[in-house]
């Protein structure tokens, strides 16, 4: 049953009126010895919380009042007992007041420090979208960026290539798309909103971030290998989420290769079924983890990178973890560095 705060405040004032009274009845009608009086000071520490300041001040002044008053009606008893009592009553009751009031004051300081605070991680926390923002926006901008300097080049070919200049400005749509759907996503995440899951190709969203860093691969000859068996089930979870994962998973296993040309520039990405679960691997022959490094891998601003904020596999472990799955690296055999994430598979419930 629920009462309105107004029931409420009156149920309290009738409980601690009917405590008051009964005290008064019982100091009064007992001997001088008998010190009940003191139980005022348990009224005044239950009032606490249903009190604000003034009116907990009043409350212990009238206890005190009737501490007096009970003493003057008392009728019997050692009159010099009951004066030492009433004293050691009336002092215990104002001191608990007094320790009361304090408590009040802390408790309210302590609450406008925490507001403080919750202010300051709001802002925090906007500057940090603002971060996440910038860092996973970044691939389809790039991307878009290629695919506007490759139309130029179609359209200032002769004669013109109209079909590639469409096919480049289709990409770059599709790119501005995804754009606009990672910072709803990142918004989302950072409100702490479910990941919008449903059934999707993890084998074809890996071809698609694949497709965006084509032309780096060629550019830096880098090797890729893709490992992704057609009889894979499908994923359950948000799957623009799960890009930004791969995306930025991708260009790490980039920036980690060895500049000299010569060297081993190798990338293995596959995927495959682990019981309930699916799991996304990706390896390469990059400068690898030290031990040191990889403690730290996944704590926010941290990075190796001189370029780097550190923020992209913190949130990349956010997403896979908001979308039930979990995230791990481990050094490669010999070079390099293998990274993991799994995903919930999805059922035919789920599909339902």
């Amino acid at each position: 049953m629920h009462f309105s705060a107004r029931t409420q405040s009156i149920f309290r004032g009738s409980l601690i009126a009917g405590a008051m009274g009964a005290i008064f009845v019982a100091d009064t009608l007992t001997n001088y010895e008998v010190a009940a009086a003191v139980l005022y000071a348990v009224v005044v520490l239950s009032a606490e919380r249903a009190l604000k300041p003034r009116a907990l001040r009043a409350l212990g002044i009238a206890c005190i009042g009737m501490t007096v008053l009970s003493f003057v009606l008392t009728p019997r008893g050692h009159y010099h007992t009951g004066l030492i009592n009433m004293g050691l009553s009336a002092a215990a009751i104002a001191m608990v007041t007094w320790l009361v009031l304090r408590m009040q004051r802390a408790r309210a300081a302590a609450q406008a420090a925490q507001a403080r605070l919750e202010r300051i991680a709001r802002a925090q926390n906007l500057s940090g979208l603002t971060t996440s923002i910038a860092h996973e926006v970044n691939q389809p901008l790039a991307a878009i960026v290629t695919s506007g300097h490759a139309g130029q080049r179609w359209l200032a070919q002769d004669p013109p290539q109209i079909d590639k200049a469409r096919q480049a400005l289709q990409r770059m749509l599709g790119d501005a798309e995804r754009a606009g759907s990672i910072i709803a996503r990142v918004r989302s995440l950072t409100r702490g909103e479910p990941p919008q899951a449903s059934r999707f190709d993890l084998n074809a969203s890996v071809r698609e971030i694949v497709a965006l860093s084509q032309g780096r691969l060629e550019d830096e000859d880098i090797d890729l290998q893709l490992h992704l068996p057609a009889d894979l089930p499908a994923a359950w979870a948000d799957a623009v989420q799960v890009q930004q994962v791969i995306g930025n998973l991708l260009l790490n296993a980039l920036d980690a290769m060895p500049a000299a040309r010569e060297a081993r520039r190798e990338v293995h990405i596959g995927t495959a079924r682990e019981g309930d679960a699916l799991v996304f691997t990706i390896r390469d022959s990059g400068i690898g983890l030290a031990p040191e490094v990889q403690a730290h891998l996944f704590d926010a601003f941290w990075t190796t990178k001189p370029q780097g904020i550190g923020i992209g596999l913190s949130i990349s472990r956010t997403i896979v973890e908001a979308n039930g799955g979990r995230i791990w690296a481990e050094p490669g055999a010999g070079l390099g560095a293998v990274f993991r994430f799994s995903l919930p598979m999805a059922s035919q419930e789920k599909h339902s």
